[in-house]
């Protein structure tokens, strides 16, 4: 049995990958799957693909491109999640800040340096047209946002909304707005030695998740048991998931230079990238 390391964030988007593998559907094609869980996110996402600690990773679309650009050996496969991700931008409950305003020259969390929370505190300074650098305070998971924000270390703390609403009900955090990605969010990338020995694994392996996404929306309780898998409301669930859309597909040139465009306007990238040297579809 062929074994693959794959690593995504311990969210509901990446429940697919999960009921694959608890279900037995990779074991049953020869794939031996290990699935690692990454609450840091995307940066250190990029840190297993770069050290070779995963074959795989389920990570955001900006991260990526980003960390290839800085010489992270990897390539896209495929597009995983075709819509935007909702960034919801929270404060603490009990801050002095109502408004995206009140945030211009305030320290931002990130869970670390190449974050999607980082690289979308740049977005949504853009947004509102603040030209000043963005202060930042690293707290590696939501748990540490939380001890930044009520400590004050840390003013405002981005991250995806369905996932931070828990807090936003329980008083925690005080959400002022929402911050969508104007590209589709997450991308399933892998490491170019390990692809070069294993294209058939991992042609076997997306045309599997490809044929568990695509009915996703059809199973009965779907929502119910996501919400209690990761302790969300199931009234929630139902409207995430009727936002939501996974991908089967790649980025075309076209795609990849108007994704690219955006990033570097906002500095995110220094230089656009090759699409043959980004994209590798199977």
């Amino acid at each position: 049995m062929r074994k693959i390391t794959l690593a995504g964030v311990p969210e509901h988007f990446n429940y697919p990958w999960i009921q694959a593998i608890e279900s037995g559907l990779f074991e049953a094609i020869g794939l031996d799957v290990n699935w690692t869980n990454v609450p840091e996110g995307t940066g250190k996402l990029c840190q297993l693909l770069r050290e070779g600690s995963t074959d795989l990773a389920i990570v955001l679309t900006e991260g990526i491109l980003k960390d290839i650009s800085l010489g992270n050996p990897s390539v896209i496969v495929q597009k995983y999640v075709e819509s935007p991700l909702l960034w919801g931008i929270h404060v603490a409950a009990d801050s002095p800040y109502y408004r995206l305003a009140d945030l211009e020259n305030k320290t931002a969390a990130i869970s670390r340096i190449g974050s999607g929370s980082q690289l979308m505190a740049y977005v949504n300074a853009n947004n509102q047209g603040w030209d000043s650098q963005i202060e930042f305070e690293i707290v590696h998971t939501i748990d540490g946002a939380v001890d930044a924000l009520s400590s004050q270390k840390a003013d405002y703390f981005m991250w995806e909304h369905f996932m931070t609403k828990p807090l936003v009900d329980q008083g925690v955090f005080r959400r002022l707005a929402d911050c969508p990605t104007p590209w589709p969010c997450f991308v399933i990338a892998a490491r170019k030695d390990f692809l070069a020995t294993h294209t058939p694994e991992v042609t076997q392996l997306l045309k599997l998740i490809n044929s568990q996404t695509q009915g996703f929306k059809k199973q009965d309780l779907l929502a119910e048991r996501i919400a209690e898998r990761y302790q969300l409301q199931v009234t929630d669930t139902k409207i995430w998931l009727d936002k939501t859309t996974w991908s089967q597909e790649n980025f075309d040139e076209l795609e990849l230079n108007a994704i690219q465009n955006q990033l570097l306007e906002v500095n995110i990238l220094d230089h656009p990238l090759n699409y043959t040297d980004v994209i590798r579809s199977l």
